[in-house]
């Protein structure tokens, strides 16, 4: 397994990594975020790199391209999102980040889909990578000098 960032005895830490982008989610926002390229069972989709967020939230449009269901789903939740206390059940579903060097990497996340009569109050806004149920499953590291995203399987 080649390394893109490695330990100093040798082993990886990254064998992937991606570009982001680093600015306002959305036309009424100021503050910028760092945005990322995943994908939810094979569907592509913008999402916020946010480590305060206790789970992968999928915008509602992506989940209905995605197909989730609510048979599926492990149960109803209320979650707290940007202000808003926003109902919608908790999936178990693969997510991808996609390399543009070294290799992807796909992680078995908790996702969030808000019910679908959020989607037209959601408006624009991306989904959002959280740490809880996703990214405290790889390792990941960002160099804001070049934009770049590194990201690697923990074992």
């Amino acid at each position: 397994m080649v390394a893109l960032l490695a330990f100093s005895n040798g082993e990886p830490f990254a064998t992937g990594l991606a570009d982001y982008t680093y600015h306002s989610p959305t036309p009424r926002e100021l503050e910028p975020r760092l945005i990322l390229q995943i994908a939810f069972e094979g569907f592509e989709a913008a999402a916020i790199l946010d480590t305060g967020a206790p789970y992968v939230i999928c915008a509602p449009a992506v989940a209905r391209q995605v197909g989730f269901a609510p048979t599926g789903s492990l149960g109803q939740i209320r979650l707290l999102v940007r202000g808003a206390s926003v109902s919608g059940r908790l999936y178990r579903s693969t997510v991808t980040f996609p390399a543009i060097l070294g290799v992807d990497l796909s992680v078995d996340a908790t996702v969030f889909v808000p019910d679908p009569d959020w989607e037209e109050s959601w408006g624009d806004l991306p989904s959002f990578i959280g740490l809880g149920g996703c990214l405290e499953r790889m390792r990941f590291a960002i160099d804001p000098g070049s934009d770049t995203f590194y990201f690697g399987p923990l074992a």
